[in-house]
């Protein structure tokens, strides 16, 4: 008898995260889904999740230990049936996590989320004034829209997150949006730093996103200076080896822990199942279709899905390989990585940009290896 490898046990799914729709109503510089600015013809005939197959999904998922269900997209509340999906998250007792912009939220959509279990919304708000706001998002009236949802998510009963993308055109307002959000009513900031996607690429060769030692500058005046000023928690949208111990030892990444890659799996909105998002634009990481392909067959079998878990944390090359803390940080963003080399283990963009500048924490590395 041969000695085989030791089989490793599927972990629980404990998110899925649904990308309801391939629309969105504004047109982000920055967003790292879409490859080219939304138009409003193109955004009504792209594709929307099957209601049924939403339902049906939830109901395979169960069994295999799901417990969140993140919407985000394109925008979630873009879906015409998104108030149905809503009610099936609440009745089946699921925690819920959203991603918006929330220009198309109505009262009522705002307490059938906060009618959920745990409701976590977050909510993009890139200036402090309709002028900054509208030009990352390029869709005028979306900066008084999104206050206007913000409301709807505090009258009832939910603390929205705000999310902050910093570049050149809004850095000057770090502190002021921290302002605002305490007179909205949020429950936290989070600062998010500009990827490397497409567009993200077009705004840096323009010079609209901002260098790695102004991001680290930022970082380090938000967690060391700002959020000491406030009570409303502060957040930054960086690797764990940058960010103050305290911090990665509470395992806290923006209020919801770390991206938890072994026990999520993302559905796009035509059905399909992916890693995440990235699946709209690398076929290789989509892995079946839930009309035709059982959830618990694709979880538990996946090729890639299984590459993932037997790899994790050791297969991590580059910086990644030598940061003490690849076990929590896992590579970041392993989509990001892919997106960038076609190799799941390349180490994180930011990670390798950082040591090559000599700007990477030593005290975050082992000691060098002859």
């Amino acid at each position: 008898m041969s000695i085989s490898e030791p089989q490793l046990a599927t972990p629980p799914l404990r998110e899925i995260y649904f990308y309801l729709t391939e629309g969105c109503n504004l047109r982000c510089r920055h967003c790292w889904i879409m490859t080219e600015p939304e138009t409003d013809s193109a955004s009504s005939s792209k594709a929307l999740l099957d209601l049924d197959l939403f339902a049906a999904i939830l109901e395979q998922a169960r069994p295999l230990g799901l417990t969140a269900v993140k919407l985000t997209g394109g925008e979630p509340f873009l879906h015409p049936q998104v108030s149905r999906m809503l009610e099936l998250i609440r009745d089946a007792d699921l925690k819920l996590v959203v991603e918006t912009n929330a220009v198309l939220l109505t009262p009522e959509l705002a307490k059938l989320a906060a009618s959920c279990r745990q409701p976590f919304v977050s909510v993009s708000l890139d200036g402090t004034d309709p002028e900054t706001h509208e030009w990352v998002r390029q869709v005028p009236g979306s900066y008084r829209a999104a206050l206007r949802g913000i409301g709807y998510l505090v009258e009832a009963g939910i603390k929205p997150q705000i999310i902050f993308t910093i570049m050149q055109k809004n850095r000057g307002q770090v502190s002021d949006i921290v302002r605002l959000a305490q007179e909205v009513g949020a429950g936290s900031v989070k600062f998010n730093i500009i990827q490397p996607s497409p567009r993200g690429d077009h705004m840096r060769d323009g010079g609209e996103s901002l260098s790695l030692p102004d991001v680290l500058e930022i970082c380090r005046y938000v967690e060391h200076e700002l959020a000491s000023t406030v009570d409303l928690p502060l957040f930054f949208g960086q690797p764990p080896a940058f960010k103050p111990l305290k911090r990665v030892i509470r395992k806290q990444n923006g209020g919801r822990g770390s991206c938890g890659i072994l026990g999520i799996i993302g559905v796009l909105a035509n059905g399909s199942y992916a890693l995440c998002g990235i699946g709209s634009h690398l076929p290789e990481l989509v892995f079946g279709h839930a009309c035709r392909d059982s959830l618990a067959e694709v979880w538990q079998n996946n090729p890639v899905l299984k590459e993932i878990r037997a790899g994790l944390p050791e297969r991590l090359g580059g910086i990644c390989d030598d940061c003490l803390l690849k076990r929590i940080c896992l590579g970041f963003c392993l989509a990001q990585n892919y997106y960038h080399s076609r190799d799941l283990w390349s180490p994180y963009w930011f990670c390798q940009e950082a040591r090559s500048a000599g700007l990477f924490p030593e005290s975050r590395t082992r000691p060098f290896r002859a």
